[in-house]
């Protein structure tokens, strides 16, 4: 074998034959597979749709008997702005995949080959070149997959064009998903990748693809952040930053305190809010809403204890919930945030 290690980094939703082509050229050449599978601890979203086991579910459902032994599949969280943190995670399941395989054989000094497999195609793969020190190995697209297509027909119309999407997928994927499709976890993405259909077409007649400003307050006070749980698709249920979007006749942080005061009935008058603001940056990653390109202006509020405990909150306008969130507690909610809310609250907490 070429390697004794190849990476394959993919986000696996769903699993369909270009993955498969990827991992058949990988078992040629290497002695073992690590899968390193993203977005592992996100919402569920028509984009991501799949639950880290659910994929790994998948993969082994179209792996053959005598791969499973050689294949290891590890979740990796997103870092949208931060790719040295997933850098940093990326590597250090590479290091513990590796010493747990090989505990029992060998001394932990040992030099491992090691490569990084993916399409030569930068649109998808761009993220290959951040790992130089492992050799590149490149193999062709398979034609015509595309795996937000696949999602498209899983979801649109109750699926009812789904059978088109056979031929792309390994029969044992094609089989679990139409299973999937009986599922409350279907129908709830399924609404949902309707209003954002209706969304965009509502905006088809505008002369250019509009681009929209919100707005977001990260909170904090004595350890604690506001959150709120989001009454309304998309993300009904999801807790986030409280936030919205930007009047046209108001300044950006005049819009924040306005809609954190709508959505949390925050007893703290709004020149006190003004005067707590500590930093604040603009999140404009082209991905990071579904409804479309959606640049937002977060606004870190860090508020005095005065020695009469937390601020009194309660949903209010598009949230039916807020909650002050012991910061702790936090650190383990990727999974139950809002889009990218979760990574912009992780920039500003690295700035304090």
């Amino acid at each position: 074998m070429r390697f004794d290690y190849l990476v394959f980094i993919g986000r696996f939703q769903p699993v369909h034959l270009g993955h498969m082509k990827v991992i058949e050229a990988a078992m040629q050449q290497a002695g073992k597979l690590i899968i390193i599978c993203g977005s592992a601890r996100q919402a569920l979203s028509p984009r991501n749709p799949f639950t880290q086991d659910q994929r790994e579910d998948m993969l082994r459902a179209a792996l053959p008997p005598e791969w499973q032994d050689r294949v290891f599949l590890v979740g990796c969280s997103d870092r949208m702005y931060n790719d040295q943190q997933w850098v940093t995670e990326v590597q250090n399941l590479v290091d513990k995949v590796i010493a747990v395989d090989t505990a029992n054989v060998g001394s932990r000094e040992a030099q491992f080959n090691i490569g990084v497999i993916g399409s030569p195609s930068r649109r998808h793969t761009w993220y290959l070149d951040l790992f130089p020190q492992w050799e590149r190995v490149e193999v062709e697209d398979e034609p015509d997959i595309d795996a937000s297509h696949i999602r498209q027909g899983l979801l649109c119309e109750g699926g009812k064009h789904f059978a088109d999407y056979a031929r792309k997928l390994p029969p044992a994927v094609y089989d679990w998903l139409n299973d999937f499709r009986a599922s409350a976890t279907w129908q709830t993405l399924a609404d949902e990748y309707r209003w954002l259909q209706d969304h965009k077409k509502a905006w088809s007649v505008a002369p250019y693809p509009p681009t929209f400003v919100t707005v977001d307050a990260v909170v904090i006070h004595s350890g604690h952040i506001l959150l709120v749980r989001r009454r309304n698709l998309p993300g009904r249920g999801l807790w986030a930053l409280p936030g919205g979007f930007v009047d046209e006749d108001e300044p950006i942080r005049d819009a924040a305190i306005r809609e954190l005061r709508e959505e949390t009935r925050l007893k703290v008058p709004a020149p006190v809010l003004a005067g707590s603001i500590r930093a604040n940056r603009v999140f404009d990653h082209p991905r990071r809403s579904l409804r479309g390109r959606t640049i937002t202006h977060a606004f870190l509020i860090e508020l005095t204890p005065t020695g009469d405990g937390l601020p009194k909150v309660r949903g209010g306008d598009d949230a039916d919930r807020a909650r002050w969130v012991p910061l702790f507690e936090f650190t383990r909610m990727e999974a139950q945030l809002f889009e990218d809310h979760f990574y912009i609250v992780n920039w500003f907490l690295g700035q304090i």
